[in-house]
């Protein structure tokens, strides 16, 4: 390995930091795609590499083509940003207009509530009723220790490491931390995971999460690939519409911008001009 790509894989490892493991085998992936494709060091990627790259990811899905670009185009600018490249070869770079799908991954209340009710399992019921209520990642999901649960009164709180490094605390309703406290009484420490997996022993992998979603929403007679992110989505838009601050949504989910939550709004928009249309 020449001393050039060498620091190229450094950079890449530097710009993955911190990031959740699945984005990182995600970014990684894209970044190893454009190496492989384009042959040179990163100081050396021109607009006609890029554009170059572009085409040859013109098969994937539309999501996955967009993800990939815009991975490029984080990966080049931190780059330029830190010093190490000498231009943003990858400002100019054009990203595919992507369809919503957020409205689509929506769930009616009365699907999730079936989701909860036919849960036969103490555990999975009580890890379904948790997606939802605190619309926490599978990633902080799968993290969460014992100790992160703080008991108040007749609720508790839970602390979740979020993205970017990110701390943030989710207060719980009572009937969700009475499920999670009835769960307490198998665990032996603070540090032992709040979702075992009773096969493997440790805590639950997010592979683990999503069949027990994906099986309760087929248990609940719904047809489509339900992810447990789907429940994030489906706190929000519950949250929002039963008249939740829009502030406090944003806080629960730990998005870093208004902007972010805000599209749940316009993903199911409770008005529309055209009833003025006399139609």
């Amino acid at each position: 390995m020449t001393s050039q790509a060498a620091s190229d894989n450094q950079l890449i490892d530097i710009w993955l930091h911190g990031r959740s493991p699945h984005t990182q085998r995600a970014y990684a992936a894209d970044a190893a795609r454009l190496r492989s494709r384009i042959a040179k060091p990163l100081a050396a990627v021109t607009m006609s590499d890029l554009q170059a790259f572009a085409d040859s990811v013109a098969s994937l899905s539309p999501a996955s083509r967009y993800r990939a670009l815009s991975a490029i185009k984080s990966l080049l600018a931190f780059g330029h940003r830190i010093g190490y490249l000498p231009f943003d070869v990858g400002g100019a770079l054009r990203l595919p207009a992507v369809r919503g799908r957020l409205a689509e991954r929506i769930l009616p209340e009365a699907g999730v509530h079936r989701m909860l009710d036919l849960e036969p399992n103490r555990r999975n019921r009580a890890l379904l009723t948790l997606l939802y209520a605190s619309g926490v990642r599978v990633s902080e999901l799968c993290g969460l220790r014992w100790r992160d649960i703080v008991a108040n009164g007749d609720s508790a709180q839970i602390t979740v490491l979020g993205k970017g490094g990110k701390t943030r605390a989710v207060r719980l309703p009572a009937a969700v931390w009475k499920q999670l406290s009835q769960l307490r009484g198998e665990a032996d420490g603070g540090d032992q995971p709040v979702f075992r997996s009773r096969k493997k022993g440790g805590g639950l992998t997010p592979v683990g999460v999503l069949r027990i979603v994906r099986q309760a929403a087929r248990r609940a007679g719904m047809d489509v690939a339900v992810s447990p992110h789907w429940l994030r989505h489906a706190h929000a838009s519950h949250a929002l519409d039963h008249g939740a601050p829009i502030h406090l949504v944003q806080a629960t989910l730990g998005h870093a911008s208004i902007s972010t939550t805000g599209r749940y709004l316009h993903a199911r928009p409770s008005d529309s001009s055209s009833r003025f249309l006399g139609l």
